[in-house]
């Protein structure tokens, strides 16, 4: 008996898809989340026609079926449908579950009954929403990709209520979540700001901070209530030509809608430190640190008119307490009894407040059976004390803040053949930070005679103010054509979009004046200081109003019932006046081009000196994409597929107002000479006789007027590049019966390189032009700068990674029939970076180049994770999750050569088995008898209490001062200790 779910042998396009949605040039590119479902009826006369009605919203659309019996009914919004097929004067009627961005088909008998061709058919009579996962395997396609279902997002385990959490499920894709709460994903080797993620097909990318998405750099919070999320697919590689903006993965989530009856919801989930097993540091401590976590939330949908107009909204919020580590750094990480004492108190556990409020709303209204209008909003407010952890005292932290606005207007309109999809979009995000105190601030640091300075401990008044964020509004329009024969079937996907964004990056550093200790020489007399022009005398802000432009074409091309082609090419094209229009002050271009340490050093200093006409926008940013897969018996049992593609990213803004910010909020550097600390560690004209009276800082802003104190200078490349990825894949999907179900097998051997990230260099130069000293490799020109100056610091392109990785999963959907499910992921990855992964400061090298290219520190060679849910009686469902990686690399620094002669290292822990926790949660569902259903659930995360640390002393020390605590743990945690959570919730 054929499989109810199987796609059947068709005449049109298998990976068509309902439509293509694009973001311009340096928007990111949007991908529908509609589906389609398309099919024949056979025996169809020429008043054929096919219906299909939203099972929950009453929206319905009809199509005509043509001469040969072919449909196709395009810009459905996934849910579950009811097919009407009317043809020769009988009717049939059939149930279907459509997925986001699914293409689903379905054929029918012109008198009333499904086809079932032997060995090509599919009969849906029997899906239902609750078998809505098997619909969703999609073998015929070229994209590497994987769905997460409405009811992974719901019944797994979890840490927290991101909805990206469950996306680490896909082979080769990584939900981070580091000892601070703060949250990432990223895919294979490349960062995570090459990650995007779009909600009905629109962008949420973050053009001025890290971290991809808007609101994940540096954040416990969540990008969007899960609660409104209804499913989402994962595309981590080999994407389409409607996506623009990323290298990474790719995310294409839909939210859910109001249905023609009211519904409502209400959850409340929690753990505290009573809660959660005790961490070794806290065991060494003899102190167990607060901890809370705390989320809770509620959705109210319902009919503005039966079967027209619909309304949704949700809330989320959390409260969280966190503990963090706070230790010393460099060669005394492990000897806390050689800091003064009145730090010694700061070090240890501490706990750090967080607050989120997220809303969304949604209304959706049909006019018509072509006509579908949808406005959504978002809005999203932090909280937060943080900047506190590793090297920095509480005291020294920071209050963070977040404001997110996102509001779309959507207007899909469909006809035979065609789907124009139209978006107008506003966005407001902005991210705050203000020290938490105000006063002068202390920092520790080593520095030997012959080496480099390094931070022990960060305390008194944090050192920076900042405001960052990006506001506009976007217009985008995308068509899609359908059956269109020539040499088989044709589905052509273009669509243009134009983002008027502007981006606004506030810096003030240091906010505070910051005094510097050398811990070998005293700990109570400075030997130099940082501080920055009063507030208010000066700009520190930088403001670029951007145009970001792009166009794609793609042409999902089924060759016949075998073969299909994806073949499409995007251009995307960004101008960002704030860096074009720049002019490098005449007095910092006049003192580099005078300055003969650069006669004969390794670059070109006209390369990085604009004069605001020799500054273009990047032009090159064409993108081939192309892909196949490969149908071996025309069943869609046994798939093989490939492609090769290139993707381009963007520059973070951030990095690019460097160079003006620099510029417009003057900080200044003064060493200080004194009986305590010797002659000042410099050799420009910035020194001075220490003064306790420079406490005050009214008499550091004195200090200012000699020349330029030792001011940083930091330069753009003016031919700046975009960084990007190309990728290469080939795999084979298998659809296999075994225990009398339904498994479906994926493995791809693939290849990604990135190439072109941004970096910032040391400028700085010896007098002959060289980097280091002669007879070494590693002592840098610290104090060779330009006269009057500080140090010079270049921003260009040269970060890479490459990664050749298998994947492989097995996955039995769940179904209520069966009433259980899984998937088995796991990944080998073969990658190098040639610069440590997640920094873009890169000052130890003169080049790029003379890092190396080592393994790659963030991402596991081994990675498995396995889920399963499980229906138990009663009502209840049993879930869990596993993650085994293998261990990770650190890097760090090897001095025992002497502090003139240290060396990049990696240091691995001698562990087969890096990381491993298991999760499980059990819920159960009560019906009260009225409207009203409780649920209860617990959740266990690392169930054994397993210890996964996520950093170790990596500073060797010297041969003369070795670090007898080299290789051990610093006590940071990769994961949780075991933590029980509960939650309550209500559904009507």
């Amino acid at each position: 008996m054929p499989h109810p779910f199987r796609h059947p042998r068709r005449s049109l396009l298998t990976c068509a898809l309902a439509s293509c949605l694009m973001l311009g040039a340096g928007v990111a590119s949007a991908q529908s989340t509609s589906a389609t479902l398309r099919g024949q009826v056979a025996g169809a006369g020429t008043d054929t026609t096919v219906t299909a009605t939203n099972a929950n919203s009453g929206f319905s659309r009809t199509v005509k079926a043509d001469a040969n019996g072919n449909y196709t009914v395009a810009g459905l919004p996934p849910g579950t449908y009811k097919v009407d097929v009317v043809a020769n004067g009988a009717a049939s009627s059939q149930n279907v579950t459509l997925a986001v961005g699914q293409n689903a088909t379905l054929n029918v008998d012109g008198g009333g009954g499904a086809v079932t061709p032997a060995g090509d058919a599919q009969n849906l009579d029997a899906v239902q929403v609750t078998a809505a996962p098997t619909a969703l395997i999609e073998t015929r396609t070229s994209e590497n990709s994987v769905y997460i279902t409405t009811k992974q997002i719901d019944a797994l385990p979890r840490a927290t209520r991101n909805f990206l959490e469950i996306a680490d499920t896909v082979p080769g894709v990584q939900f981070q979540r580091d000892g601070n709460g703060n949250t990432q994903l990223r895919s294979g080797a490349t960062s995570a700001n090459g990650t995007n993620v779009y909600i009905d097909g629109v962008s949420q990318k973050n053009y001025v901070l890290t971290g991809g998405v808007s609101g994940q750099d540096n954040s416990r919070g969540n990008p969007f209530p899960q609660s409104a999320v209804g499913e989402y697919k994962v595309i981590s590689s080999n994407y389409k030509a409607e996506f623009d903006q990323l290298s990474s993965a790719a995310i294409v989530a839909a939210t859910k809608s109001g249905t023609n009856d009211f519904h409502g919801s209400f959850f409340w989930d929690y753990s505290n430190d009573d809660w959660r097993a005790i961490s070794p540091q806290e065991r060494r401590d003899g102190q167990k640190a607060d901890f809370k976590e705390e989320q809770y939330g509620a959705t109210f949908s319902g009919p503005i008119l039966k079967d027209r107009a619909h309304f949704f909204i949700a809330y989320e919020a959390k409260e969280y307490a966190t503990p963090l580590i706070v230790q010393p750094g460099s060669v005394y990480a492990g000897r806390a009894d050689e800091l003064p004492e009145n730090l010694r108190a700061g070090l240890g556990s501490v706990t750090t407040p967080f607050k989120e409020d997220l809303y969304f709303g949604k209304i959706d209204w049909a006019v018509g059976e072509n006509h579908l209008f949808e406005l959504t909003g978002k809005y999203r407010k932090e909280d937060e004390v943080s900047g506190i952890g590793d090297q920095t005292l509480y005291e020294a932290g920071s209050l963070n803040g977040q404001e997110e606005k996102r509001a779309d207007l959507r207007w899909q309109y469909t006809g035979n053949g065609f789907l124009n999809d139209a978006h107008i979009t506003y966005e407001s995000a902005f991210w705050n930070q203000t020290p938490m105190n105000d006063g002068i601030g202390y920092v520790l640091s080593f520095w030997p005679q012959n080496g480099d300075e390094a931070t022990v401990l960060n305390a008194g008044a944090g050192g920076s103010y900042q405001r960052k964020g990006q506001e506009g509004w976007s217009i985008q329009d995308d068509l899609t054509l359908d059956g269109i024969e020539w040499a088989g079937s044709h589905t052509f996907k273009m669509g243009v979009k134009f983002k008027d964004i502007e981006l606004n990056s506030i810096q003030y550093n240091p906010y505070n004046p910051q005094f510097y200790y050398n811990i070998q020489t005293s700990t109570a007399v400075p030997y130099r200081v940082r501080y920055g022009e009063a507030i208010g005398s000066a700009g520190g802000s930088v403001i670029s109003k951007n145009k970001q432009y792009g166009i794609y074409l793609q042409d999902d091309w089924e060759v016949n019932d075998k073969l299909t082609l994806n073949l499409g090419v995007r251009y995307d094209y960004e101008e960002t006046p704030s860096f074009l229009n720049f002019q490098t002050p005449a007095d910092v271009a006049n003192a580099l081009r005078s300055w003969g340490n650069l006669d004969n050093a390794n670059y070109d200093i006209e390369n990085y000196i604009s004069n605001g006409r020799n500054r273009k926008a990047f032009k090159d940013a064409i993108q081939p994409r192309l892909g196949f897969s490969y149908d071996l018996q025309g069943n869609e049992e046994h798939v093989v597929y490939g492609g090769a593609g290139r993707a381009y990213d963007r520059n973070i803004f951030d990095y690019l107002a460097l160079e003006q910010l620099n510029n417009s909020f003057v900080s200044y550097n003064y060493y200080f000479s004194s009986p305590e600390n010797g002659a000042c560690r410099t050799q420009g004209t910035n020194c001075t006789a220490w003064d306790p009276a420079y406490f005050d800082p009214a008499n550091l802003q004195g200090l200012g007027t000699a020349e330029n104190s030792g001011r940083e200078i930091y330069l753009i490349d003016n031919n700046i590049k975009t960084p990007y990825s190309d990728q290469f894949s080939i795999g084979m999907r298998n659809l296999v019966s075994f225990w009398g179900q339904d498994w479906f097998t994926d493995v791809t051997l693939s290849r990604v390189e990135s190439k072109d990230g941004f970096a910032f260099l040391r400028g700085n130069r010896r007098e002959d032009g060289s980097f280091f000293i002669p007879g070494t490799t590693s002592t840098v020109p610290v104090d060779y700068t330009p006269p009057g100056y500080g140090s010079v610091i270049l921003g260009t392109n040269g970060l890479e990674t490459r990664n050749n990785s298998l994947a492989m999963r097995i996955e039995k959907p769940y179904t209520e029939q069966s009433g259980w499910g899984m998937t088995v992921s796991y990944t080998y990855s073969d990658a190098e970076e040639n610069r440590q992964f997640g920094e873009h400061y890169s000052l130890d090298q003169e080049t790029i180049a003379g890092y190396g290219w080592r393994e790659a520190a963030g991402i596991a060679k081994n990675r498995l994770v396995a889920t399963g849910i499980y229906d138990l009686p009663g009502g209840m469902t049993l879930s869990g999750k596993l993650s085994l990686a293998s261990q990770l690399p650190f890097y760090g620094r090897d001095c025992t050569a002497g502090n003139d002669d240290c060396q990049i290292i990696q240091y691995k822990p001698d562990r087969s088995i890096g990381f491993k926790q298991f999760d499980l949660a059990l819920s159960k569902d009560w019906d009260t008898g009225s409207d009203v259903k409780l649920n209860v659930r617990a959740d266990v995360l690392n169930v054994f209490n397993w210890t996964n640390y996520g950093g170790y002393i990596t500073e060797t020390g010297t041969a003369l001062d070795p670090n007898l605590s080299f290789g051990n743990t610093n006590y940071v945690l990769a994961g949780p200790m075991r933590t029980f959570r509960v939650q309550f919730g209500l559904n009507w």
